[in-house]
C-alpha cells in the first residue's frame, strides 16, 4: 500500500495468531489491490488484462463501493479520474477498507483497546489506559517530525489526505489538475473506509470541502490551507485535545 502499518495493542489476552491473521489479511489485500505491483488484480484490471467480471468478489465489492462514493461526492472521488496519469487507483478507499477489515479480525478475537495506524489513517478502539483516550497526532504537512494538532479518540476512525507521503497523486477530476489551496484534509468518523474516501474527495474539492464534509452524518473534518491556516467543521472541535 506504499506505507507502514503498525498496531498498538493494549489487550494482552489476544492470541498472537489473531494478530498475525490481521496482518496476513493486509498482505493479501496489498497483493491484490496494490498499484505498485504489476501482477495485482487492480493493475491487471487497469491495463485491460482482466475484466471486472473476472476479478475476485473483493475487487468487485470495492469497485461498487467506489462508484457509490463517486455519486455521493459529486464526482470528486473518482478512481478512474483523480490521478494525473489516468490510471485506475482505488487506494483512497482500499487502505481504509483493508485496515477496517483487519480491525474486524482483532475485534472478533476479543480486542477492545488498540490503535491500528496505516500511514496516518487510524482506527482507535477503546482506551490505552482506563479513563484516558487515545491521542492521535495529525502530521504537519510541511514539517515531518511535527504534528499540526492532536485529537482525543475513543472508538474513532481518523483519515488524512494530502501530498506529503505519496507526493502529488490526487487531481481534481473536473479540471485534471492538482487542487489548489490545500496542504491536507483530515476526516474523522465511525468508518475508516468512508473517512479515507471522504478525505480524498475533500482534498480534490479544495477549500470548499468543509461545507461538504459538514453534510456527512457522523463525520467531521479539518483542513490545512496553503496559507498555513487550520480550519475545521463545528463538530471536529470536540475531538481536539486541549492545547
Amino acid at each position: 500500500m506504499g506505507t507502514a502499518i503498525s498496531l498498538d495493542l493494549r489487550s494482552p489476552t489476544i492470541p498472537p495468531a489473531a494478530i498475525e491473521a490481521a496482518f496476513d489479511h493486509l498482505r493479501d489485500i496489498d497483493a491484490r489491490f496494490s498499484t505498485y505491483r504489476a501482477d495485482s488484480e487492480i493493475s491487471r484490471l487497469g491495463w485491460g488484462e482482466l475484466s471486472a467480471a473476472d476479478c475476485s468478489p473483493d475487487v468487485r465489492e470495492v469497485l461498487a463501493r467506489c462508484e457509490e462514493l463517486r455519486g455521493l461526492s459529486r464526482g470528486y472521488f473518482d478512481i478512474r479520474a483523480h490521478r494525473a496519469d489516468g490510471r485506475l487507483d482505488p487506494s483512497g478507499f482500499v487502505k481504509g477498507w483493508a485496515v477496517e477489515r483487519a480491525a474486524g479480525i482483532l475485534d472478533a478475537a476479543g480486542a477492545q483497546n488498540y490503535c491500528l495506524n496505516a500511514g496516518g489513517d487510524v482506527i482507535a478502539r477503546g482506551e490505552p489506559e482506563p479513563g484516558s483516550p487515545w491521542r492521535v497526532g495529525i502530521r504537519h504537512p510541511e514539517i515531518p517530525d511535527r504534528v499540526a494538532t492532536v485529537l482525543e479518540a475513543r472508538d474513532l476512525a481518523v483519515a488524512t489526505s494530502g501530498e506529503y507521503e505519496r507526493g502529488e497523486h490526487i487531481s481534481d477530476p473536473t479540471t485534471g489538475r492538482a487542487p489548489d489551496g490545500l496542504l491536507s484534509v483530515t476526516v474523522v468518523g465511525p468508518s475508516l473506509a468512508e473517512a479515507d474516501a471522504y478525505a480524498t474527495a475533500a482534498f480534490a474539492m479544495g477549500e470548499a470541502c468543509l461545507s461538504w464534509i459538514a453534510t456527512l452524518p457522523g463525520y467531521a473534518g479539518c483542513m490545512i490551507t496553503a496559507r498555513r491556516r487550520m480550519v475545521w467543521t463545528d463538530e471536529f472541535a470536540r475531538y481536539k485535545a486541549p492545547s
